[in-house]
């Protein structure tokens, strides 16, 4: 992969972040699928950017940011399907 297009990746990814932490302020009511896989996504992205442009510590900043949105996605799905 080319330095542009992990840089691509990379501002795609913050633009995802973005939005789900702007999503997450202005919304009544959050629907956590949105907000955890976009943060995902924009995680996914940042790291593919950071594999490229290494930055160990926001490399691993990331890690944490894609287990905190899977874990929030793996708890959506678990009270979806325990609701009547």
């Amino acid at each position: 992969m080319t330095g542009t297009a992990a840089n691509l990746c990379g501002f795609v990814g913050m633009a995802c972040i973005i939005f789900a932490y702007g999503y997450a302020t202005q919304a009544r009511q959050v629907n956590p699928f949105v907000q955890h896989g976009v943060n995902l996504a924009g995680a996914a992205l940042l790291t593919i950017s950071l594999l490229v442009n290494t930055n160990p510590a926001s490399l691993v900043l990331e890690g944490f940011w894609a287990a905190i949105a899977l874990w929030g996605l793996i708890k959506a799905f678990r009270e979806r399907g325990s609701q009547p």
